[in-house]
């Protein structure tokens, strides 16, 4: 009978194979471990390497941000200036065509004036004037000299003090007011006021001043040098007079003489001086408003909306209040054109 062979499981080459095995692995991890400072060297490398490239594009993106922020502000200050600009001209623009309209305007009332003398000339005819000739020299006391009652017991004069008026139309100015007087040959009362409502003589402030024709010299030589401030405007002058001075049953006329009505509305000054100088019973207003616009502003264009409005409104008060408006043509005391 055979017998079988043993078989040793730990036999010496199994051993051999085992050792070898664990061998193996001993080195591969002392390899690992002296590998492993070189490859965290190099790792860090690299991220250092990484930060710098990246810390280097910041500085780039920064510096480029800092530029585009200053172009746009430059950007900014430019559309700035340009709103200004625009903003300024639609202003410029605005003033121009509120400029076109006014003397648009004012040249269509010059227009309507022009006609209305050539129709007013027109219809002067020659047997008005044969008439006219034929008048006599006595008149009744409420009858009119140049279309201008003289029917008043005491009048009042408004006169504009501006300074155009003073430089241009104070010699014809003295003459018109020596003029008037003279169609008034007796008065019970006297005053002068400028269109601001000052009196040219405070001591006669808010009373008459009794005429004479020592009175009417030193209100002619008064006029001379007097020259208070002004607007402009005779609202506030005609105003005051007819408050102050108003009586039931005293003739009283006031005449505005001046040459421009720079601001307000015409209609508000009527309705004003409508509501102060009402009519009486028998039809009668308080005070009758004469006023003589003189030619100052002729000559500038920029000023003919204001000579216009003048004379617009002195028409009207003296239509309303039983007076007369004289528009004179020329600014030589001698007449002459």
């Amino acid at each position: 009978m055979k017998r079988r062979r043993t078989i040793e499981v730990f036999s010496l080459s199994f051993l051999d194979v085992v050792s070898c095995g664990f061998g193996a692995i001993i080195l591969l991890l002392v390899i690992s471990k002296f590998a492993e400072p070189l490859v965290v060297e190099g790792i860090s490398r690299d991220l250092r390497a990484g930060m710098t490239r990246l810390e280097r594009e910041l500085d780039e993106v920064r510096g480029r941000s800092r530029e585009l922020n200053r172009q746009l502000a430059e950007k900014r200050n430019i559309l700035a200036r340009e709103e200004g600009r625009m903003a300024r001209l639609q202003g410029e623009l605005a003033a121009v065509r509120s400029r076109h309209r006014s003397a648009a305007i004012a040249l269509a009332a010059q227009e309507r004036i022009r006609r209305q003398l050539l129709a007013a000339r027109q219809e002067l005819t020659e047997e008005m004037r044969r008439l006219q000739a034929r008048t006599p020299a006595i008149r009744p006391p409420d009858s009119a000299i140049g279309g201008v009652p003289v029917d008043s017991e005491y009048i009042i004069f408004v006169i504009d003090t501006s300074g155009s008026m003073q430089r241009f139309a104070w010699p014809m100015i003295r003459k018109m007011m020596a003029q008037i007087l003279a169609i008034y040959p007796r008065l019970k009362g006297i005053q002068v006021m400028n269109d601001m409502g000052d009196y040219m003589f405070s001591q006669y402030a808010g009373r008459w001043i009794t005429d004479s024709p020592a009175r009417r010299r030193a209100i002619l030589r008064r006029l001379a040098s007097w020259s208070p401030f002004s607007n402009s405007s005779p609202v506030e002058g005609i105003t005051a007079a007819i408050r102050r001075f108003h009586t039931p049953g005293r003739r009283i006329s006031v005449y505005v003489l001046g040459d421009d009505f720079s601001s307000g509305s015409i209609q508000a000054v009527v309705d004003t001086v409508d509501r102060i100088n009402r009519a009486g019973r028998d039809g009668r207003r308080l005070v009758r408003i004469h006023a003589v616009g003189f030619p100052v502003l002729f000559g500038r264009p920029d000023a003919g909306a204001n000579v216009v409005r003048f004379a617009a409104l002195m028409r009207r008060l003296a239509e309303d209040n039983s007076g007369s408006f004289v528009g004179l043509h020329t600014l030589d005391p001698a007449g002459n054109r």
